[in-house]
C-alpha cells in the first residue's frame, strides 16, 4: 500500500548525505520532497501542513551522533511523527461490556463491510474463544443478506436471520434477543451502505444504533477511495459516535494516504486493516508497526505473529524429523510449504513485513514477485500421484504431458518446477547429514553475519 511513498520518503532522507547537523537550511529541499510524496500519496492537504511543520521544529538544530547519518536522523524523526500521527499504540476492540458486545460497521457502499463483519467474526472465534452471532440490516440489498449468511457458516458464526421485508430497527431488537438466547459473547451489526453520504442513510444508521447501543461502532473505509473517503468518515463521526476505524483493501495499488489522514481528521483509532479476501485476512492495527513498514525498515513482529497464527507446526515438526531421520524432501513437502506461504498471503505480503536496505528498490522487488505461481505449482504438484511426489525422478515424458493436462498448465511449467525442485531437495539431503556446518563454514566470515558473535 505504501510501496511509492516509502520510496519517495527514503529517497529524499538520503540527499541530506554529508552534513553534520540537521539546519533549516539543509533540510528545506527534502522537506519539500517529503510534502511532495505525502500529496501524491493522497494526505489530506491540512494533515501534510502539520506533520511537516513538526518534523521541521523537530529537526532544526539536531545533532547528528556518532552512529547515525543526517539521513539516518531524519528517518527516525519522521518515524516518530508517524507513530503519533497513526496513534501512538495499538487500540484494540472493548469486549469488556456485558454480553452480547455490540458492534456496529457503518460505511459506504463497496468499502467491504459484509466481509469484514465476518474477517472479524473469525477472529474473535479464533483469537479470544467468543461465541459470535452475524446479522444484516441491509434491507435493500438481498444479495447482502445472502452474503452474510453464508460467511457466519464458513467462519462457524451464529445467524440472525434477516430479509428485505423487514424494517432495519426490528432486526437488531430481534437480532439482540436471539443473542441474548443462544449466549452470544458478541453480535456483530452489518450495515446498508449508499454510493454517497445522504440524509436518509444517516437518519437509518442513528435509529440502527440506538436500538442497539453498540459499544462499538466501526466506520469501514476503503484504503482505495482517496479523499473521498476521508470526507465520508469526517460526515459519519458527525452523526454516530464512532470508536475506531477499520481499512480495507490495504493489500491493494493504494496510495496509503487514507490510512495517514483519516486518524489525524477524526481523531479516531485505526483498529484493523484488511489485507486480503479470505476471511483470516484482517490484521490489528499497530501504528509504530505500520510508521516502520512505510519507512521500508519492515514489520518483523507481525510477521513473526503471522508465522504463529498460519503455520501448522505440526506440518513444520514432522518436517524436520523426517529431514533429520535422511527420508528426503519430496514434493509433497514442497507443497506443503507452497500452501503455508499463500495462507501468509504469499510473497509479496511477506516482502511488505521484512526490511528492505535502503539501496534496494523494494516497488521494483514486489513486482518481479508472482504469487499465482505458486498456485500454479500447487496445481502441479496435485496433478502427480503419491508415488511420483515421492520418488520425482521416475517422472518420464509421458508422465509429464499427463501431470500438465490435469493441471491445465504446460509442459514447460512442469519441468520448471521440477528443475526448481532438484536444488532445494540437494540442499535438504546436505543437511540431514550435518552439511548446514560446512555450507556455512564455506559463507565469508564462517558464515556469520555482520554483528553476530
Amino acid at each position: 500500500m505504501f510501496d511509492n511513498l516509502s520510496s519517495r520518503l527514503t529517497e529524499a532522507a538520503r540527499q541530506l548525505s554529508g552534513k553534520g547537523r540537521l539546519t533549516d537550511k539543509n533540510i528545506a529541499d527534502t522537506l519539500r520532497q517529503v510534502r511532495l510524496a505525502l500529496l501524491e500519496a493522497d494526505v489530506a492537504l491540512p494533515v501534510v501542513k502539520t506533520f511537516i511543520e513538526r518534523i521541521r521544529d523537530r529537526s532544526i538544530g539536531e545533532e547528528v551522533g556518532k552512529s547515525l547519518t543526517p539521513g539516518q536522523a531524519l528517518i527516525k524523526i519522521i518515524h516518530a511523527e508517524l507513530v503519533t500521527l497513526l496513534g501512538e499504540e495499538h487500540a484494540p476492540i472493548d469486549l469488556k461490556s456485558q454480553a452480547p458486545v455490540v458492534v456496529l460497521l457503518a460505511g459506504l457502499q463497496g468499502a467491504g463491510k459484509t466481509t469484514t463483519a465476518a474477517k472479524l467474526a473469525k477472529q474473535l472465534i479464533d483469537k479470544h474463544g467468543k461465541r459470535v452471532m452475524l446479522v444484516s440490516t441491509d434491507v435493500y440489498r438481498p444479495a447482502a443478506i445472502l452474503q452474510l449468511e453464508t460467511l457466519a457458516a464458513e467462519v462457524e458464526a451464529l445467524h440472525c436471520a434477516s430479509s428485505t421485508e423487514d424494517q432495519p430497527t426490528e432486526i437488531v431488537v430481534r437480532a439482540l434477543d436471539e443473542a441474548r438466547r443462544s449466549h452470544a459473547d458478541v453480535l456483530i451489526i452489518d450495515t446498508a451502505g449508499r454510493l454517497h453520504v445522504d440524509d436518509d442513510m444517516m437518519r437509518e444508521l442513528v435509529a440502527i444504533h440506538g436500538k442497539s447501543s453498540a459499544s462499538e461502532t466501526l466506520f469501514v473505509i476503503d484504503s482505495m477511495a482517496g479523499q473521498d473517503a476521508v470526507n465520508a468518515a469526517v460526515a459519519f463521526d458527525a452523526s454516530l459516535p464512532l470508536t475506531g476505524i477499520v481499512l480495507t483493501k490495504a493489500d491493494g495499488d493504494a496510495r496509503g494516504g487514507v490510512a495517514l489522514s483519516v486518524r489525524e481528521v477524526t481523531g479516531k483509532p485505526i483498529r484493523f486493516l484488511g489485507v486480503g479476501e479470505k476471511v483470516d485476512a484482517l490484521e490489528a492495527f499497530h501504528p509504530e508497526r505500520m510508521a516502520s513498514r512505510i519507512l521500508g525498515m519492515g514489520d518483523v513482529l507481525s510477521l513473526v505473529e503471522d508465522i504463529e497464527d498460519k503455520v501448522s507446526q505440526d506440518k513444520a515438526e514432522k518436517l524436520a524429523k523426517k529431514i533429520k531421520k535422511g527420508r528426503g524432501f519430496d514434493l509433497t513437502d514442497l507443497r506443503d510449504q507452497l500452501e503455508q506461504m499463500m495462507n501468509m498471503g504469499g510473497v509479496g505480503a511477506m516482502l511488505d513485513k521484512l526490511p528492505i536496505p535502503g539501496k534496494v528498490n523494494a516497488a521494483a522487488m514486489k513486482q518481479g514477485v508472482d504469487d499465482q505461481q505458486l498456485k500454479r505449482q500447487v496445481a502441479i504438484i496435485n496433478s502427480m500421484t503419491p508415488g511420483e511426489r515421492r520418488f520425482p525422478k521416475t517422472i518420464n515424458g509421458s508422465r509429464r504431458k499427463r501431470i500438465a493436462a490435469g493441471s491445465g498448465l504446460m509442459v514447460q511449467d512442469v519441468n520448471r518446477l521440477l528443475k526448481q525442485f532438484t536444488p532445494m531437495e540437494k540442499m535438504m539431503r546436505k543437511m540431514a547429514r550435518g552439511g548446514m556446518k560446512k555450507m556455512l563454514r564455506g559463507m565469508p566470515g564462517g558464515g556469520m553475519l555482520p554483528g553476530m558473535r
